[in-house]
This record gives C-alpha cells, sequence and structure tokens, in this order.
C-alpha cells in the first residue's frame, strides 16, 4: 500500500516542468485596453490601506500576532 501523504515522483515532475516553464501573456493588449488602462482612477485610500498592510505584516514578530 502506498502512503497517502508521499507525492508521486510524476506529480514532483510535473511541478518541476510548470516551475521551469516559460510564463508570459498569450498576448499584447489592444489599443482599447490600453487606453481604458490609463483611463483608470485609482482611490488613494485603497492605495494607503495597501500600504499600512504591508507595513503591519513586515513588523509580525510571531504568528498570530496580527
Amino acid at each position: 500500500m502506498t502512503d497517502p501523504d508521499a507525492t508521486s515522483p510524476e506529480t514532483v515532475a510535473a511541478d518541476e516542468s510548470d516551475a521551469k516553464a516559460e510564463h508570459r501573456a498569450d498576448r499584447m493588449p489592444t489599443p482599447e485596453e490600453e487606453a481604458a488602462a490609463e483611463r483608470n482612477q485609482l482611490d488613494p485610500s485603497v492605495a494607503e490601506a495597501y500600504e499600512d498592510a504591508i507595513e503591519r505584516g513586515a513588523n509580525v514578530k510571531g504568528e498570530g500576532e496580527i
């Protein structure tokens, strides 16, 4: 009987192959998509909350402190 918690050699090989594979976009954005991205207005409070979360996470001293 095989160990149900063990990873098979086939799975390990597939994971290693995927890790080495080139990852890129399937296509470049269309001019319309680029224009839409440029029109996007970002909420400054979202950026501030993101920065706060990064700082809080960087200063955690142990598991579960947050």
